[in-house]
């Protein structure tokens, strides 16, 4: 098990409302789990509606309607007040969860659905109790016995909906193993796994979870990211791959030297990431909440209204009272209440699992709005791994390894792709790679510094034409190469050209991207031959090629004052304007980077399906919003008339009870269409 740290401020259930007795909280992700204490709130529930069930068929079989019904005569000296007594812990016990959260709601000032129970059966109670002591009328203990009966009951079922909600989160949680072997000098020693720090080497075992987040030292294996990533296949991992926390490995055996304690791995983050979205409302929820806050004033409202006309229109006290009753629970805003943070629970939960992490929940519901989509070309619909396919000197005394060499100088301080392209060639080829004296980045264009007292440039095509560089005779690249040129002392000595394989599933992303009339358009700073033929090959709508990253943000503006309504993805870093000026940004590869702070949407892999994946359940999570919206309030319009009693002349009457089964109904109806939202990939 892992480490508890006990919160001592209790809070509301985000989902059902409910008061949580104080939380469990995991002690190295420092996260609410979920709805973990939801488990002996589900037990309490269940125990009580068993007790009232019982006390429930004497109630019954004493009162005096349901003798007439049943024409039955059961009386003995004292049986009212033996009514009355059973009746009183019916009331007391069964009902103590609804009167609890009435006095909580009455001193927040904010009514709601406990208010409402409490209200009516405290009504109904109290009224029961004046005809014992001898008020002229009908009681109707057997009414407040069934009410009570039917909403624990309802409760019961609706809290373990509920739990089942957020149970991806709570898998998340349980992702993280609480122990790791650490590798001292001497030995391998067992240790907590919140204990372990940047530096510290574990070994992971075949079969086991890795611990945390870090970079192979040793060996090799085949991990299953799949309920951290969405990637159904294991993923091979040699010496110098990365790693992450909660992955599960294959059959061989690893050392892993941990980059950041367990608070800071990716999964804690994920986690973290999962519950503040689960909290956070967006202007669905605050909508929801505004109704289900107007749905309250009308049940008390409609409530009163209905009691004074059935009253002051001859009907017995108990009838107005009984009609009262059932309208205040029928219209209770429950299943309002629940329509949309049902849906949040369980959509940022899955979107976790698979690779899709919300950071802005309004972002991710602005999705079905995207009619256009703007892809950064490199990693993202191109595999991203660049390989040398051509090395062309252009001095006599410039070997094609030394072209290699001095570049590769240059790049490797750099991750850029073409960087691990040249870096990887010089790998091949056993290159020495010399030192770099008075290095400095030109933003966009390339890389200078010196080498053996040489200055040396690696620059894009753009470089050699702002500076009025002649390209050399008979140059020519092929449409899918990207070309850097490697200039020694002012003087051009050679190019590289580098290839990049366009992703497989690239084209299947921009087809479905069609099918649903959302244009693409690919945004690189690569030259124009290269962007036309990747966006021709890809069935694309348009390109804009050789654009620095400060003119990314100028072509997002350009394309919104056209009308367009745009998603933006990127690397989170160098494309971090236009990130944040779209309006919706989607940073993509991040690993275990997820603190793209600008985008609103995080994507775990580089797989342009996943952004097609992020869009498409978007618009699947807005329509489970609407749809139970749609129920929750088309609901309360027939079944409030159907309680205040308009087709009473007809023989059409709901009891209370009947009005709790139909607000139970309600309830679940929307929890059963929650949990049916699911992540098509």
């Amino acid at each position: 098990m892992h480490p508890q740290i006990v919160q001592d401020t209790p809070g509301k259930c985000p989902l059902c409302g409910m008061e949580l007795e104080p939380m469990q909280m995991d002690s190295h992700t420092s996260v609410v789990k979920g709805h973990g204490n939801h488990g002996g709130m589900i037990a309490d529930f269940r125990k009580r509606f068993y007790v009232i069930l019982v006390l429930t068929i004497p109630v019954m079989l004493l009162s005096e309607m349901i003798q007439q019904w049943l024409n039955i005569q059961i009386s003995f000296p004292g049986s009212r007040y033996v009514l009355l007594a059973l009746s009183s812990i019916v009331f007391f016990y069964g009902g103590w969860p609804f009167l609890k959260g009435l006095v909580s709601e009455a001193k927040a000032k904010n009514p709601g659905m406990m208010f409402l129970i409490g209200f009516a059966i405290t009504v109904a109670y109290i009224y029961s109790v004046a005809i014992v002591l001898g008020l002229e009328g009908m009681d109707f203990f057997w009414e407040l016995a069934t009410l009570i009966l039917i909403m624990l009951l309802g409760h019961w079922i609706e809290m373990r909906s509920v739990a089942g909600a957020s149970k991806e989160l709570e898998l998340l949680v349980q992702l993280m193993p609480s122990d790791a072997h650490m590798v001292m000098p001497e030995m391998v020693h067992d240790v907590k796994t919140e204990s372990l720090k940047e530096g510290d080497i574990i070994l992971v075992k075949p079969g086991e979870k890795v611990a945390a987040d870090g970079i192979i030292q040793e060996g090799e294996s085949y991990l299953n990211e799949s309920m951290l990533t969405g990637e159904s296949k294991p993923v091979q991992k040699v010496k110098g791959d990365k790693v992450i926390a909660g992955a599960i490995n294959g059959n061989g055996s690893i050392k892993v030297t941990v980059s950041h304690s367990a608070k800071d791995s990716y999964l804690s983050q994920v986690i973290k990431l999962v519950d503040d979205a689960q909290k956070s409302k967006s202007k669905t929820q605050l909508l929801a909440d505004t109704a289900a806050k107007w749905l309250t004033i009308v049940a008390l409202v409609a409530g009163m209204a209905t009691f004074l006309y059935w009253y002051l229109t001859g009907q017995p006290l108990a009838f107005a009272m009984e009609r009262m009753v059932t309208v205040i629970v029928i219209c209770c805003p429950h299943a309002l209440g629940l329509a949309v943070p049902l849906v949040v629970a369980k959509s940022t939960a899955l979107s976790a699992k698979n690779g899709l992490l919300i950071k802005n929940r309004t972002a991710f519901e602005n999705a079905r709005k995207i009619t256009t989509i703007v892809f950064d070309k490199t990693g993202t619909l191109t595999v991203g791994k660049f390989e040398v396919s051509k090395i062309v000197t252009l001095q006599k005394e410039v070997t094609e390894n030394e072209i290699i060499r001095l570049s590769s100088a240059l790049e490797q301080k750099s991750e850029h792709p073409i960087a691990t392209g040249i870096l990887q060639k010089a790998k091949e080829l056993s290159i020495k790679i010399p030192e770099t004296k008075n290095f400095n980045a030109i933003t966009g264009k390339g890389v200078e510094a010196t080498i053996e007292g040489k200055k040396i440039a690696v620059v894009s095509p753009g470089y050699l034409k702002e500076n009025s560089i002649a390209l050399p005779e008979g140059f020519t690249a092929n449409d899918t190469e990207t070309i850097v040129f490697v200039i020694v002392n002012n003087q051009l000595a050679g190019y590289i050209a580098l290839s990049d394989e366009i992703r497989p599933e690239s084209a299947e992303a921009i087809r479905i991207l069609k099918k649903n009339n959302i244009k693409s358009i690919l945004l690189t700073g690569d030259n124009n031959k290269v962007a036309k033929s990747v966006s021709e090959t890809l069935g694309m709508d348009s390109f804009i090629a050789e654009v620095l990253p400060h003119q990314k943000l100028e072509k997002i503006k350009e394309l919104q004052s056209k009308g367009e309504f745009v998603a933006m993805t990127g690397d989170g870093v160098n494309d971090a304007p236009a990130l944040a000026i779209a309006d919706v940004g989607i940073a993509v590869g991040s690993g275990s980077d997820i603190a793209a702070e600008t985008a609103g949407i995080v994507l775990v892999n580089s797989n342009p399906t996943d952004i097609v994946s992020l869009i498409l359940f978007g618009k699947a999570t807005y329509r489970k919003m609407i749809q139970n919206l749609i129920w929750a309030t088309g609901y309360n319009v027939i079944a409030l008339p159907l309680a205040a009693g308009v087709l009473y002349k007809q023989g059409i009457l709901l009891s209370p009870a009947a009005g709790a089964v139909l607000m139970t109904v309600s309830t679940i109806v929307v929890a059963i269409n929650a949990s049916m939202l699911s992540v098509k990939k």
